[in-house]
């Protein structure tokens, strides 16, 4: 026990001389006064403001530079949406589009009518096989009459007359404009199709079919695009 107490008391002793030690040896060190004159400071100080100077123009320099980069990331945000929505409307035939195909005329078979008969016209169903055939052959884009024609595009008999995208075709002669990406081939397939001319002769009909041509436009579809069970997606819906 008493070798336990002068142990902790030479650690005491240790520890007081040390603290007297540190504080003496504080004291007697010489205070480093400034010894420049006025002009020496002012130098600093003026160095130490064009220091400061730089480092706030290089803070604004790349200020600058995130928000340009900010600025261009949103433009090419709107730019991709812009050019997906062109690109949409050009997959939903809501443009104009140009390019390669054929122009088939539909005309009457006889050059003078037959007394006691009407002019034949196109059939709602005729021109759906005539359209299927297309579409069989090669077929990429077809406008009937000036009509873009999609796969929504109802194709009906109304009083009497055919109709497509709710527009009354008139008598023949009727032009159909079609787009391929190997006209000659759609060509060829479309000569080579002896039941479709069949088909339109039997009404009294004939398809006359040009040569493949380099440029032909094709309107843009017209009507209102209605989408069934399909409904706006709410923020609700969004965020759930």
């Amino acid at each position: 026990m008493q070798n336990r107490s002068k142990y902790v008391f030479s650690l005491i002793a240790l520890l007081v001389g040390l603290m007297l030690a540190i504080q003496f040896q504080t004291t007697n060190e010489p205070v480093v006064r400034d010894t420049r004159d006025a002009w020496e400071l002012r130098e600093a100080i003026n160095q130490e403001l064009e220091v400061q100077s730089k480092l706030i123009q290089e803070i604004r320099k790349y200020e600058e530079a995130i928000e340009k980069y900010e600025s261009e990331i949103e433009q090419s945000k709107e730019l991709a949406l812009k050019n997906t929505l062109q690109v949409l409307k050009e997959e939903a035939g809501l443009t104009d589009i140009s390019g390669q195909g054929l122009l088939i005329t539909i005309e009457n078979m006889f050059d003078e009518p037959i007394i006691g008969q009407s002019q034949p016209q196109v059939s709602a169903e005729l021109l759906r096989r005539l359209i299927n055939e297309l579409n069989i052959n090669g077929a990429e884009e077809i406008a009937i009459a000036e009509q873009r024609y999609l796969n929504t595009s109802p194709i009906r008999d109304v009083n009497g007359y055919t109709t497509i995208n709710n527009f009354r075709l008139s008598r023949v002669p009727i032009e159909v404009k079609v787009l391929s990406s190997d006209p000659q081939r759609l060509y060829n397939r479309m000569l080579a199709s002896e039941s479709i001319q069949f088909e339109f002769e039997i009404e009294g009909l004939t398809l006359n079919i040009s040569s493949p041509v380099n440029h032909i436009t094709i309107p843009a579809y017209d009507q209102p695009i209605r989408l069934k069970h399909t409904e706006p997606v709410t923020k609700e819906k969004e965020g759930s």
